[in-house]
């Protein structure tokens, strides 16, 4: 499955139950959002594709798997947390913002929130790992949100993303705080353009 990165809108963990290497997790969604879905279907849940194994009337149910506690926020997530929540993309649906997977590389953390006037602008700071895909006007999911990046910092190994009023709007972004943790994908041919340019460039030195 895959996802356009436009946040539908966004629903709070009712519960969450705690097993090993396992938890489950009860969302509160939107009106209407479970119109048409059944169980087995995937929903992109703060940037991470997850598999509908209950649903009732105003919530969905969801398994998380050990790798999933292992790389995202849901490892440490609390009752009452706010999440973004987005559909799977049916053919003939716009592109709004790029494809992503919902496969989450990592999280990144917030150092700074800044708000001048008329903009809001978020500093996070990144694992040194990611620094090959990271750079100015290049493509992140951030908790699911499609987002442009603006400013790169590789010595301090940060970037700066800026968020309009409907994303603030529509998502979690302005529930978040410095300290807070997200939820990072790096978009698939960003990815896969800077790994084939990595090999080539290998190639030629040992050629």
């Amino acid at each position: 499955m895959v996802f356009t990165g436009i946040v539908e809108g966004t629903g709070i963990i009712s519960k969450i139950s705690r097993k090993e290497n396992l938890s489950s997790i009860i969302v509160q969604t939107p009106s209407n959002f479970n119109e048409g879905i059944q169980v087995g279907a995937s929903v992109c849940v703060d940037g991470v594709c997850l598999t509908v194994t209950k649903i009732n009337s105003d919530s969905l149910e969801f398994d998380l798997i050990i790798e999933t506690l292992k790389v995202t926020t849901f490892g440490d997530v609390e009752e009452k947390s706010i999440v973004n929540l987005e559909r799977s993309m049916k053919l003939g649906d716009e592109i709004g913002g790029h494809i992503i997977s919902g496969h989450v590389f990592d999280t990144v953390t917030i150092t700074k929130i800044s708000e001048p006037v008329n903009n809001y602008i978020l500093t996070l700071n990144f694992d040194s790992s990611l620094q090959k895909y990271l750079f100015p006007k290049g493509y992140v999911s951030l908790n699911g949100i499609s987002l442009t990046i603006g400013k790169v910092d590789n010595n301090k190994n940060t970037f700066t993303v800026y968020l309009i009023p409907e994303t603030l709007r529509l998502t979690n972004l302005v529930h978040k705080l410095a300290g807070d943790s997200i939820n990072i994908e790096i978009e698939t041919q960003t990815r896969n353009t800077v790994d084939t340019i990595i090999e080539i460039n290998k190639e030629s030195i040992h050629g």
